[in-house]
């Protein structure tokens, strides 16, 4: 695959989105278990960007540490990708869900139950991408295919002419 995915990459997904919506996936972010890493990496991040010590911002209220988070004016990868998961996770899973009932691949409430699925036929993708369209908000289908792309480009190779990023 010799395509150019800059515009998928996590964090210019992440500096796209509404500041709202960046603010509930900080928060999504900072209350998820599974993100221990890169939770460190946002506190030295925020520690950086605030001229506080870690300590201070760990000390912060979740809400105020989600808002500083979602206001940084650069994010790593890594820390962008794990909100944007967290955020599709909490709440977009009925599109989720949709999508993969449109290419009918088997899951259970949007995550693919099965590690061994088959890449989608890339015209089944593209369908299922634009009846998703028909079903939720445009800009939310777009983060959702755009993050899929950033995930897992090969795979989902066929959302990057369907998908514009957010």
């Amino acid at each position: 695959m010799d395509r150019d995915l800059s515009n998928f990459r996590p964090s210019k997904l992440w500096r796209k989105i509404p500041l709202e919506r960046r603010i509930d996936a900080a928060g999504l972010f900072w209350e998820d278990e599974h993100s221990a890493d890169q939770q460190v990496e946002a506190v030295s991040a925020i520690a950086t960007q605030m001229k506080f010590r870690p300590r201070s911002v760990i000390a912060l209220p979740p809400e105020k540490r989600a808002k500083y988070l979602a206001q940084l004016p650069a994010i790593s990868d890594t820390i962008a990708a794990r909100a944007l998961v967290n955020y599709h996770l909490e709440r977009q899973r009925p599109m989720m869900s949709a999508f993969l009932d449109l290419l009918g691949i088997q899951h259970e409430n949007g995550l693919i139950s099965d590690e061994t699925v088959a890449k989608p036929d890339p015209a089944k993708v593209q369908n299922a991408a634009k009846e998703l369209s028909a079903m939720f908000p445009s800009e939310d289908v777009a983060l959702y295919l755009s993050t899929l792309v950033s995930q897992d480009p090969e795979t989902w190779e066929a959302l990057i002419d369907v998908a514009q990023p957010a």
